[in-house]
This record gives structure tokens, sequence and C-alpha cells, in this order.
């Protein structure tokens, strides 16, 4: 599989840096070396962050992605404002900022010529939160999949709910899941992959209902952060203890796989649905 294409080096050339620095070794990349290896460290196999343009064009084969749902975008409904302006505002320079104009974007594509619909959440957008456009788009993936039969994967990157929504964002988790739930009556498989970082109303709803379960090495998977739970319990976390190593260790998850073997994985998991 040839990841590394004339987009990502006419995006390399743009960049004024020629390295890259590892967030976990320290190690300097050169940067077309860490575009080829999908951003993963080729020293400590650290998974750096993807765009959700990025994980698509790595998963899904070469032209057949087709988006859905594009015109579901964000509404200030509480006119929310913070001490950093309103909502709409940053909603607003958000999407002129990453080209995307909500935490996820969904569609339906190839898999090694497996028909899916995917969605793919992205960290850069509001930190990946749940919003209730996002789990609008979220719900109509799900119902897609559920009108034409067809696998639903997710890949999940998110700081959770989305707090200049309230309730709104909240409500999002139950109505995820709703939808995702109804794929199980015709025995439509649901593959959820959670990236670094996958936590709070992400974590605790649609991201860990999967009939598989499955993470890159590293994630951070979580729904409260580490300092919380000590505060709260009173007692110091194990090392590693939000970690997907230490998630698939006690049964949380299923598996962990590399990034450059995931689309493969996947492909031979819907094979097996398909037998």
């Amino acid at each position: 599989m040839t990841w590394f294409n004339s987009t990502t080096t006419k995006k390399i050339a743009n960049k004024k840096d020629l390295w890259i620095k590892c967030k976990e070794c320290d190690s300097h990349i050169y940067i077309t070396e860490w575009a080829k290896s999908m951003n993963v460290c080729p020293k400590c196999n650290y998974h750096g962050s993807l765009t959700s343009h990025e994980r698509i064009e790595q998963i899904i084969d070469a032209d057949t992605f087709k988006e859905l749902f594009s015109n579901i975008v964000p509404v200030d409904s509480l006119n929310f404002i913070d001490l950093k302006g309103s909502y709409k505002d940053n909603i607003k320079a958000t999407t002129k900022k990453t080209g995307i104009s909500e935490s996820v974007i969904t569609g339906h594509g190839n898999i090694n010529d497996i028909h899916v619909v995917l969605a793919v959440m992205d960290f850069r957008f509001l930190g990946g939160s749940l919003g209730s456009s996002t789990g609008e788009k979220i719900l109509q993936a799900s119902n897609y999949a559920y009108d034409h039969n067809l696998p639903y994967i997710i890949f999940s990157s998110s700081g959770g709910a989305r707090m200049q929504e309230g309730t709104l964002s909240l409500m999002q988790m139950a109505k995820t899941c709703a939808g995702i739930s109804r794929l199980n009556k015709k025995k439509i498989p649901y593959i959820s992959v959670l990236t670094n970082p996958t936590t709070g109303g992400v974590s605790a709803s649609f991201a860990m209902m999967g009939d598989i379960n499955i993470s890159e090495p590293g994630a951070l998977i979580a729904f409260a952060g580490r300092r919380v739970i000590e505060q709260t319990i009173g007692e110091k976390l194990p090392d590693g203890f939000q970690t997907s190593e230490y998630l698939r260790d006690h049964g949380f998850i299923d598996a962990i796989v590399n990034r450059k073997d995931l689309k493969n994985y996947i492909s031979n998991v819907l094979g097996f649905y398909n037998q």
C-alpha cells in the first residue's frame, strides 16, 4: 500500500521545517520519512495525529470515498459566550483554519474492495468534541449503513462532549448509541477504532460499543482525567492506567493494531463477517 502521494508531497513542500520532533522519544525525523511512515515515529513507534482527510486517504481505497451529510454543521443554539468570545465566532474561525465544518467527516467507500460506511473524527476541530451536529452526522451515517446493509466503522479522536452546547451535547451520547444499536438487529458489523485521544463522552458512548474495539498503540483512552480520578478516590493510579495497552490487558478493547497494518486488519475482520 502506498500512502505517501503527490498530495502529501505538496503539503510537505509548503512547510518551512524539514524535521519533526517525536513527542515520545524526542528524535528528529526528516519530514518526508515521517509522512511515508503515516506520521509514526520509526524510532519508537509513537503514533502521531492524523487529520480526518489523511485518515481517509490511509484507510479507504483510492477514488472510492464519497462524503455524506456535509450539510450538517454546528448551530449556536444557546448563544454561548465565554471569555474567549462567542461560540459562533469560534466555529467560523475553526472552520477557516481547518477546512472542515465539524469534528467528524462521514461517508462511504471501499476498504480493500469491501464497501463500508465511515465516520472519522478530527481533533483539530474544537478538540474533536461531540456536539449536536457531530452526533447527528454519526447517527445519519449509522442509518445509511442500516438502510444499505453496509459495515460501519468509526475512528474516534475526541476530548469529549462540547461544553458550548451544554445538555444538547450530552444528549448525543444516547442518540448515537441508539442508532448504532439498530445495526445489531440486522447483524451489520460495527467496528470502533479508538485513536489518541479518545476521552469523555465519546469514550463513554459509541467509541466502546463496537462489535470489535480496536486501538492504535499508546492511545489515551479515558473518561475523566487522571488527576480528577486520583483526587476523587484519594488513591494513586497505576502507571499506564489510561493507555490502550492497559485497557487491552484488562479486557476493555480487543486489539491494538499498528497504523500501517490497520487497513488490512479491518478488511480481514470484515471478511470474516462475509463468510
